[in-house]
């Protein structure tokens, strides 16, 4: 099963996201608060939809939040700087998210999440969907 145009168009430009995330560094600017993303990575076959999120040293139950709307589903994390010192530092900081578009006939009632070393990984079960045609009988009345 193929992904959809928009998930298509993510695969052709995947590092475009990163580069609009380190202009404001490169000129040595605040990163704006919407700007603040993270990797995912897609896969779909006849059962399921998985969405993995690089999210490595966060707290599953307090830092990351995970919602379904309609056809998206939504992640939302948040990273907060507890160094003492003012040293130099290459972490993302603050507030994050990532929505991504649900396939046709996946289930978000159903979703199931997992979080290991870093690692969140979202599975959607596709689901059968009633053929599109079927006979209608008529009874006599």
């Amino acid at each position: 099963m193929s992904l959809t145009p928009r998930h298509d168009l993510r695969r052709a430009v995947p590092d475009l996201l990163d580069w609009v995330e380190d202009l404001p560094s490169m000129f040595a600017w605040p990163t704006p608060p919407g700007l603040r993303a993270f990797r995912l990575e897609e896969h779909l076959d006849d059962e399921k939809y998985v969405v993995r999120a690089e999210l490595p040293g966060m707290d599953a139950e307090m830092d990351i939040a995970i919602e379904v709307t309609d056809d998206r589903l939504t992640i939302t994390a948040e990273r907060t700087d507890r160094r003492e010192e003012a040293d130099r530092s290459e972490f993302r900081y603050g507030r994050f998210h990532r929505t991504a578009v649900l396939p046709k006939r996946a289930d978000g009632s159903k979703a199931t999440a997992r979080y290991e070393a870093g690692i969140l990984e979202i599975t959607v079960p596709i689901v059968e969907t009633p053929s599109e045609s079927r006979s209608v009988p008529i009874t006599r009345g």
